[in-house]
């Protein structure tokens, strides 16, 4: 169907009049009390936490359908439980994070009664586009965030999971007031839209590309972002690392939503003498976590034809270039879009599946000669959002912790530094900017504002004209060697 131009520009003022109509009454919600107190942040913190307990089933339901298929039990758990643990321990903390953290003084101020504080202040409407992968913790959690900041927020979900936004948009209307947090939906248009709102902070998560439309749409109002992107998080497997577990633990990154997480494993380096072993390892653990294939009941569909397409295009290219590639048969795979994890052995560097995120159900096993070599092949690539070891060697723990960059790092695991509140999550430039969850949640939604109490004694005096022999001495003693 055509769209008719004048068609167009009249939903698009539409549009734009119903976010500024929104935005605005959230800023004057937000004039009308400024610093909200621990007790209202609190019971802002419950309704949020209330409203998903008694959705839950709901946003489980939809985001089966929208996928196609999705384990339910991994919905409640990826979306519902370790939000509703983000949100608790944003509650639990509050009445400390609000507090005004002490500074030093300089000498000779402090001896003399000056004081230096940091307090942390809201800063007032935030806005949260949020993905399709992990649609509801990516929503919710850094709106937990905003809101134990004491911010205001927008909201707009993924139009690429229809059902679970339709819920989430219930959720959110039942639990405040429309000055406190309310919703659009729309499609990349209206995120175009939303994206150049003046409003206080932005949080994105989702692609590189689209993050740099983001980027140039905020810089008009000079909003500030928080960007979670991805790329191809590393795993970089230890001459010791023991392999079993090695296998058992890579593999739960790939089962877990079928790949399709930020955090996922993209690629496995290993030491090329132990690389058949470590492919056997991982097809037998592929097979004790999922007895079913790719038709498990735990197990997750690929999100739209779109992106089965894309992945099974990643495949078809790595057979033809004769790449190695293992997978168990799934004849319906392209009627139901459960496509099976898929293990693809030293591709040639030229293919898609080694250039770009995969973000599904493959796995790239590529070995290596020196762990100086792997360290040299991650650098050699844009930062990752995660990157994860396998071993014991304190001399290559410290090689990755300290010679390479990632938004953050896991040892002898995949995913799970994202699963503790009190770490910040967060990328590294292509992989993003700014972090969250936690007291970082906390601080990334507020404003560090620098407040100084003068002492009662005039020592300004000294730094003030006209200039004399006091005024030099202070100069000498701030250029004192420490």
């Amino acid at each position: 169907m055509t769209v008719e131009p004048q068609t167009q520009i009249n939903d698009e003022l539409t549009d734009a009049r119903e976010l500024q109509r929104k935005l605005q009454i959230l800023r004057s919600g937000f004039e009308a009390q400024r610093y909200p107190d621990a007790a209202t942040r609190i019971d802002r913190l419950d309704r949020l936490w209330s409203a998903l307990d008694r959705f839950s089933d709901r946003l489980c339901e939809a985001l089966s359908d929208d996928f196609g298929y999705r384990s339910p039990r991994q919905s409640y758990f990826a979306d519902v439980a370790t939000t509703g643990k983000a949100i608790r321990l944003t509650k639990k903390g509050v009445r400390k994070w609000m507090k005004a953290e002490r500074r030093k003084a300089d000498f000779p101020f402090g001896a003399l009664g000056a004081k230096a504080r940091v307090h942390y202040q809201p800063l007032g409407v935030v806005g949260v586009i949020s993905p399709w992968n992990i649609p509801v913790n990516l929503t919710l959690t850094p709106l937990a965030g905003a809101l134990g900041a004491g911010n205001r927020a927008l909201i707009k979900p993924s139009e690429h999971t229809p059902s679970t936004s339709e819920v989430m948009v219930e959720l959110i209307a039942s639990a405040f007031a429309e000055d406190e947090v309310t919703t659009v939906t729309g499609d990349a248009r209206l995120g175009q839209m939303f994206s150049e709102l003046p409003l206080d902070h932005l949080v994105f998560t989702g692609g590189t590309s689209i993050a740099r439309h983001i980027m140039r749409a905020a810089a008009e109002n000079l909003t500030p972002l928080t960007l979670e992107l991805g790329g191809k998080s590393p795993v970089m497997v230890g001459a010791n690392a023991d392999l079993e577990a090695a296998a058992k633990r890579i593999v739960f990154g790939k089962v877990f939503n079928a790949g399709q997480v930020c955090l996922a494993p993209d690629y496995v380096l290993v030491p090329a003498a132990k690389r058949d072993e470590l492919v056997h390892l991982i097809q037998e653990e592929i097979k004790r976590s999922l007895p079913g294939g790719a038709q498990s009941p735990d197990y997750v569909a690929v999100i739209n034809p779109r992106q089965s397409q894309r992945i099974q295009g990643y495949i078809d290219e790595a057979r033809e270039a004769g790449a190695p590639v293992f997978a168990e048969a799934a004849d319906n795979a392209a009627v139901d879009r459960r496509i099976p994890i898929t293990l693809i052995v030293d591709p040639d560097e030229s293919l898609r599946v080694s250039q770009e995120e995969i973000f599904g159900p493959i796995l790239v096993i590529r070995s290596y000669e020196t762990f100086d070599e792997a360290v040299n092949y991650v650098n050699a690539r844009p930062r990752p959002l995660a990157l994860y070891y396998f071993g014991d060697s304190a001399d290559e723990q410290r090689q990755v912790i300290e010679n390479t960059t990632s938004g953050g790092v896991t040892i002898n695991d995949v995913i799970m530094h994202y699963t503790f509140d009190d770490l910040p999550f967060g990328g590294v430039g292509p992989s993003g900017m700014g972090v969250y969850h936690g007291f970082d949640g906390f601080r990334q939604f507020s404003n560090a504002r620098a407040v100084y109490h003068q002492t009662r004694v005039d020592l300004g005096r000294i730094i003030r004209p006209p200039y004399g022999r006091l005024f030099d001495r202070f100069s000498a003693h701030l250029m004192t060697r420490g």
